[in-house]
């Protein structure tokens, strides 16, 4: 009795944890980049299916040290944390003019799940391999969105004119910019950090702090590979069509808390969605990049 007992314990056992592997995935650390910054350690995700070429240009630039030492030197509150060279005299191989990578189109077999349609800037949003993003099935583009978190490369009107640096969004009014930027990921880990940083003065429109000594620095940027194993972090995300965000999708959408006596229209902003993180040796503690 006792081994049939324990036959069954471990069925469950199996089948619970096969189910939690399903609900979770471990990003390709190839795909990230740790900053450490005055304020704390964050994270970022790439997405080299969305912005090949700028995704490679920020992991060179990594891999360099382009960016030890720099500065978060353009701080809006509620928009944007934008890190490079406000001096323009940093050497690097890598300073050639990128082509845009603002959308791309939608491939036969796309991993776009939708969640709202129509969303109130795109046709519809969703997930596109783990990302917040829209799609315009008429036009037949995908891009990725100005989430809180995203990253992006910042540049001048001309489209094809980024170079080095680059931004976090911090703020929630940012969609603006979807299919204006090439957006190249999203911090997956350490947004608490991200927005302890230093803000330009609520006055000041261009957001630039002119003061130096009052600029957060980047200590250092370095792909995952060159993190010391024990400084790295198992983080593991959602999977976009894990049973645990279709039931959060699905009690959003009708507000199923007695707490709310409106219940809204069954639209979703699915920046306030996106998915979750956690540490793989703290399941309990979920890493919202959403707030």
């Amino acid at each position: 009795m006792t081994t049939r007992l324990s036959c069954v314990f471990l069925l469950l056992l199996t089948a619970f944890n096969t189910h939690a592997k399903q609900e979770w995935r471990t990003p390709n650390p190839d795909n990230l980049v740790y900053l450490e910054l005055q304020t704390g350690t964050a994270i970022i995700e790439l997405a080299p299916f969305m912005a090949p070429k700028h995704v490679k240009r920020f992991k060179n630039l990594v891999d360099e040290g382009f960016y030890n030492g720099l500065d978060f030197y353009r701080v809006i509150d509620g928009f944007v944390a934008q890190a490079g060279d406000v001096t323009e005299k940093k050497p690097s191989k890598n300073k050639a003019l990128l082509k845009a990578e603002f959308s791309r189109p939608t491939p036969s077999k796309s991993d776009f799940m939708l969640v709202q349609s129509p969303d109130f800037i795109a046709p519809q949003t969703g997930y596109l391999h783990g990302f917040a993003a829209g799609r315009d099935p008429v036009a037949k583009q995908e891009w990725l969105l100005h989430c809180p978190g995203a990253v992006a490369f910042a540049r001048d009107v001309d489209a094809d004119s980024a170079s080095t640096e680059f931004y976090i969004v911090i703020g929630q009014a940012t969609r603006h910019l979807d299919r204006n930027m090439s957006t190249i990921g999203r911090v997956i880990y350490g947004m608490p950090a991200v927005q302890a940083l230093n803000r330009a003065h609520i006055n000041n429109a261009s957001g630039v702090i002119e003061e130096a000594t009052k600029r957060s620095k980047i200590l250092w940027a370095k792909l995952a590979q060159d993190v010391s194993p024990k400084n790295q972090l198992n983080i593991q995300i959602q999977q976009q069509n894990s049973e645990q965000v279709a039931q959060r999708l699905a009690s959003a959408k009708i507000l199923d808390n007695e707490f709310f006596h409106f219940k809204g229209n069954s639209n979703l902003d699915v920046c306030y969605y996106q998915l979750k993180s956690r540490l793989e040796d703290e399941p309990s503690a979920a890493l919202k990049v959403d707030g």
